[in-house]
């Protein structure tokens, strides 16, 4: 076993430890931090395996010649679009939008194709736009994505542009 691995699991028990001596010696503030951690963890549990399953099939059904086209480096404004489009209809947040990134990076996305996606995954799910455009206002809403949205493609662009200048890959697992 690894250190990284030991300190996790080190890490875990003295928090479980924590939470359950919380439990029994009546101290309010460790019942409610494993209060918190049960109801986040749940929340997981019925979000990401639906979500991995669909990004499981996302890795089966298309094909790495449609990311490459729609995605890819000569795709041109479209991939900023596409990213956009997908990162809209993303449900589960950055929890889900990272393994999909890390999916279309697989396949052949383009760098700032990929940034594009995760920062607007975090900006722009429509539940929770419409949810805002509900509570602060239309107006309000449709002036936060006209001003984040290019920011965003931008910065990609940016980023995207510079990893690719000094030839920067993803590290693979050992």
């Amino acid at each position: 076993m690894s250190k990284k691995n030991k300190l996790d699991y080190t890490i875990f028990i003295i928090f479980s430890t924590f939470v359950i001596l919380s439990f029994v010696l009546k101290f309010d503030q460790g019942i409610q931090v494993g209060k918190n951690f049960m109801l986040f963890a749940w929340d997981m549990i019925k979000i990401l395996p639906p979500a991995f399953i669909l990004i499981g099939l996302f890795e089966v059904w298309v094909k790495r010649e449609t990311i490459e086209k729609n995605f890819g480096h000569t795709s041109g404004l479209k991939k900023y679009i596409w990213s956009i489009l997908l990162a809209a209809t993303t449900v589960g947040g950055t929890f889900v939008a990272f393994p999909v990134a890390h999916s279309l990076y697989q396949k052949g996305a383009n760098f700032s194709a990929i940034f594009t996606y995760v920062s607007a995954a975090s900006l722009l799910m429509i539940p929770m736009t419409i949810m805002e455009a509900s509570i602060l206002g239309l107006k309000f809403t449709l002036i936060r994505l006209g001003v984040s949205l290019p920011l965003v493609v931008f910065s990609a662009i940016l980023l995207g542009n510079y990893l690719e200048k000094i030839k920067y890959d993803l590290p693979t697992k050992e």
